[in-house]
């Protein structure tokens, strides 16, 4: 069941692309305290753990996971806008865990983050080109005068959207098109990253392609990177060049998008895949599905070892005693299993689903 192959302590890619960012080796820890008046430190949420990849130049690297596995906090710490505990986020030769509030200020010009909640992340009370002037403003680049506003309205025709709509205000506008507004206000600076905290998941399906297509054409305009934080593996197999996959704060599997869906071989990533719908009803009636039983454990409280062994269908029902100790006891390296595809498992097999 196991193959001869090689830890690797650093990620890497096939695609011959530099990375213009570098995660290495990244920690990230919230304190737990008691209630009442003198609040102890009880414990503490291991939101990422040990965590690392690279971002290549003008690709896009798909961060997927369910809800609570660190994919948000992950992107926070790429932008300095959460400290890490520990490790390393490395670009333009800087490692930014490093840097001070005032020396992180010019490279946020270059690093810039959508957010899940296009309402939430737009001021009601500032109109649509207030809102996309303000990080012009903010860096010195908006003055109010007539290359100003022309910058802005340039910047709404490349989203998709009316220039003459600039005077509304956000809750004017659909949801996809809030979503536009602030791909427009990250655009604005003209990074070379963009972090894209589920930009999609809160907008209907038929919204969803019109968001995913714009991004793309931004990125072959641009030349932009992306990180694509989803937990939706449909919408990252259309979108990512390569794929992360996240379980309570560790990263299982790596691999280029497709190379992930015709050989998964992290038991998490094989659940995950068999639950995307086909849409031949012959196929999705007679094919393999994985279902993982119980929740997801405490962040505070993991399981030793492999994290996932309290889930995994292998552990339950497949491995001998002597394996589930090993499972029990040590922590799955992310093993390299060729062509740049890694999965941290004791016992992966890969498994074609789709």
């Amino acid at each position: 069941m196991t193959s001869a192959v090689t830890p690797v302590e650093e990620a890497d890619t096939t695609s011959g692309r530099q990375p213009v960012l570098s995660v290495r080796n990244l920690v990230k820890h919230f304190p737990v305290r008691s209630r009442g008046l003198i609040r102890r430190r009880i414990g503490d949420v291991h939101a990422v753990c040990d965590i690392s990849f690279d971002l290549n130049t003008h690709e896009t690297l798909g961060l997927v996971g369910e809800s609570g596995c660190g994919k948000t906090t992950t992107g926070r710490l790429l932008l300095n806008l959460v400290r890490a505990t520990s490790g390393q986020v490395w670009y333009d030769g800087k490692d930014l865990t490093k840097l001070s509030a005032a020396d992180m200020r010019p490279l946020r010009r270059d690093l810039q983050i959508v957010f899940q909640d296009p309402f939430a992340s737009l001021d009601p009370r500032m109109t649509v080109n207030e809102i996309i002037a303000e990080p012009l403003r903010i860096h010195g680049r908006y003055h109010g005068d007539d290359d100003g506003r022309k910058v802005v309205r340039d910047l709404l025709r490349t989203v998709g959207l009316n220039p003459e709509h600039g005077n509304r205000y956000a809750h004017e506008f659909s949801g996809g098109q809030r979503q536009r507004i602030g791909v427009a206000r990250a655009l604005a600076l003209k990074p070379k990253v963009l972090i894209l905290d589920e930009p999609v998941s809160a907008l209907d399906v038929s919204i969803q392609a019109g968001v995913i297509n714009l991004l793309e054409d931004l990125q072959e305009e641009f030349g932009l990177s992306y990180l694509f934080i989803s937990h939706d593996l449909s919408v990252i197999r259309h979108i990512a060049d390569h794929v992360a996959v996240m379980y309570l704060g560790r990263i299982v599997e790596t691999a280029r998008v497709e190379q992930l869906f015709r050989q998964a071989a992290h038991p998490y990533t094989q659940a995950l895949i068999s639950a995307i719908p086909l849409p031949d009803p012959r196929k999705e009636r007679t094919r393999k599905r994985i279902l993982l039983q119980g929740d997801v454990p405490s962040p505070v409280n993991p399981p030793s070892g492999c994290r996932f062994r309290s889930r995994c269908p292998k552990f339950a029902g497949e491995l001998s005693e002597p394996e589930r100790q090993r499972c029990i006891n040590e922590v799955p390296a992310l093993i390299d299993r060729g062509e740049g595809h890694r999965s941290a498992c004791h016992y992966a097999e890969a498994m074609k689903l789709i």
